[in-house]
Formats: structure tokens, C-alpha cells, sequence
């Protein structure tokens, strides 16, 4: 049997000092991603990360634009972010975001909010 790869991008990022001291920490992201990966048999491509920005536009973010560029390249089919308010805080990016995850066959995990688009309840939510 031939099964995909599951190569992942790791998306984590912080916005505030608060977050960091809420449990938020990109270290502590990092490692519950890290850990979620090697369950899941996930291949990481590589770390995303940000801080001191804000999770409400994608647009001027250069980590979570690079991370784009790269699964537009095909070399992620997956990406993982601790919650999805990490990724976006806009119903309407949200939306923009996954027509372009469908468009490159790329699945979103969030592990938080349970988030996974690689699953038909996923894809649903």
C-alpha cells in the first residue's frame, strides 16, 4: 500500500506577554505540536513562528506567509497550529484560508480545538 506523506509545517506564535504567561508560550506550543506530530507519524518539515503580532490578518505576518509559500511549493500537505486562534481570529480569512488549503490538498490541525480538515467531521466544522 502507498500512503501519503504527512509532512508538516508547525505554525506557533504569541501576541502578547499575556499569552506567554497564560500557558501560551511559543516553547510550550512547540513541544505539545512536537509531541502531537510524532503521535500522529507526521513528518516536520519545519517550525513557523511569530511574536508580538497580532493572529487578526494573515496578510502581514512573513512566518505564516512563508509557511503558504511553501505548501504552494508542495512541501508541506499539512499544517499544525496549538489553536486555531493562532492561525486566524476571521471567520472570513478562515474561510479564504481552507479554499486555499482544499486548492493544494493541505489539511489543517489544530490540536486545541480539536481542528482537523483531514477528516470529513473536519472538513464539516
Amino acid at each position: 500500500m502507498n500512503e501519503e506523506r504527512k509532512v508538516v509545517g508547525i505554525y506557533i506564535g504569541v501576541s502578547t506577554e499575556d499569552q506567554a504567561r497564560e500557558g501560551f508560550s511559543l516553547g510550550e506550543q512547540k513541544e505539545k505540536l512536537l509531541q502531537l506530530c510524532k503521535f500522529k507519524e507526521y513528518e516536520v518539515f519545519k517550525v513557523y513562528e511569530y511574536a508580538g503580532i497580532s493572529a487578526k490578518d494573515m496578510a502581514h505576518r512573513p512566518a505564516f506567509q512563508e509557511m503558504l509559500a511553501d505548501m504552494k511549493k508542495g512541501k508541506i500537505n499539512y499544517i499544525a497550529a496549538y489553536k486555531l486562534d493562532r492561525v486566524t481570529r476571521s471567520v472570513r480569512d478562515l474561510e479564504e484560508l481552507i479554499a486555499v488549503l482544499e486548492k493544494h490538498n493541505t489539511y489543517l490541525v489544530c490540536d486545541r480545538d480539536d481542528v482537523n480538515t483531514s477528516t470529513a467531521n473536519g472538513r464539516f466544522l
